[in-house]
């Protein structure tokens, strides 16, 4: 039986493109462990799974000054020594990262041990995690096309993200049920992200009123976000978070506003949903939400209205002229080739394993 560690943690983003690997690897008769962090959310996210799961130290690597940056690295030494016991005592075939902090010891110890590692990149331009991991990566896969530039020739994959299978077995109908919409209106789902966001959520509850003359709103609005005054408008309904019922509420919505993560708007690509991406500004991130943003743009596959930007009108305005264009958008993601994540990273990590 061949053995596979996976490792990623930080984010739920860090975490998810593991999730949609492991009933592939299980099925391929892959022995998986984990290594994450000892609290991160990958450690409530995989034991759920039953999937062994270890901890170890980690620490971040910071480009700005903070008294940490004087504890972290030994942090991220103490993550290292733990790791390489791990890999010595299960001795994997192939570790695969996702990213994240927790994960650069993990693949640094796998380069000790001559154990190959394919590391995945979601955003446009490597975060600084993962530009430490290239070194020691057999292959790196990414989401864009304009990430290969970034990566060296002989070791970067064009692959997309995997998508959980779960994911794309929704239902229009099952979605309005749990909803209490009707199915003779258009429904807008509207996503912020795991923590939601203030000004996407001010945004549309300030332009409401006209919205609701034509659709119906989803609204995901971000844990403590619920606004109670609002609670019983008809065609509007409200949610701090949704998990399982998600994949209904997609299947029921006929456009998408969401940010710009690289695995959420891979996942409205995978589902064909015509978006309109607000990304996460500059002032607030390192920019790589308005990379992801501008590569969707530009290939046909979403609208995008930069934060800055975000005035009720404009809202409005796009909107409408996505839900106008919509059949546009469903056309050009349906000529992508990105479709066969969970198979063209499979196929990667059976190759280096048997090369191992």
């Amino acid at each position: 039986m061949k053995k596979i560690i996976l490792t990623g943690g930080g984010t739920a983003g860090h975490v998810t493109p593991n999730l949609a690997l492991i009933p592939s690897l299980k099925e391929q008769g892959y022995e998986i462990r984990y290594i994450g962090s000892y609290q991160g959310i990958e450690k409530r996210l995989i034991e759920s799974t039953g999937i062994p799961y270890d901890g170890i130290s980690s620490g971040k690597l910071r480009r700005y000054f903070d008294f940490k940056n004087f504890s972290d690295p030994f942090r991220v030494l103490k993550g290292y020594t733990e790791a390489l016991k791990i890999m010595k005592t299960y001795r994997p075939d192939i570790v695969f990262s996702k990213g994240g902090f927790v994960a650069v010891p993990v693949v640094l110890a796998a380069k000790h041990y001559r154990i190959p590692t394919i590391i995945h990149e979601s955003d446009i331009t490597p975060g600084l995690a993962n530009k430490l991991c290239i070194p020691s990566a057999k292959k790196i896969c990414c989401n864009f096309p304009e990430t290969l530039s970034y990566l060296p020739q002989d070791k970067a994959i064009l692959t997309g993200s995997p998508i959980r299978e779960e994911l794309l077995k929704g239902n229009r109908l099952s979605g309005l049920q749990f909803t209490h919409l009707s199915p003779e209106r258009p429904v807008i789902l509207i996503i912020g992200g795991s923590l939601g966001s203030v000004k996407i959520n001010t945004a549309v509850r300030n332009i409401l009123p006209r919205l609701l003359k034509t659709f119906q709103i989803i609204h995901i609005c971000g844990k403590e976000h619920l606004d109670d005054s609002l609670i019983g408008t008809p065609g509007y309904v409200q949610y701090e978070y949704v998990d399982k019922p998600l994949k209904h509420l997609f299947a029921a919505a006929d456009i998408v506003i969401s940010r710009a993560g690289a695995n959420s708007i891979c996942e409205l690509l995978a589902l064909r949903k015509p978006n309109l991406l607000i990304p996460l500004s500059a002032a607030a991130s390192r920019g790589d939400q308005i990379l992801n943003a501008k590569s969707f743009q530009k290939q046909g596959f979403g609208a995008v209205l930069e934060e800055e930007s975000l005035t009720d009108d404009a809202l409005y305005q796009a909107i409408s002229d996505l839900y106008d264009s919509r059949q546009t958008y469903i056309h050009a993601m349906g000529q992508t080739k990105l479709n066969n994540a969970v198979e063209t990273i499979l196929s990667l990590i059976n190759t280096c394993s048997i090369q191992s």
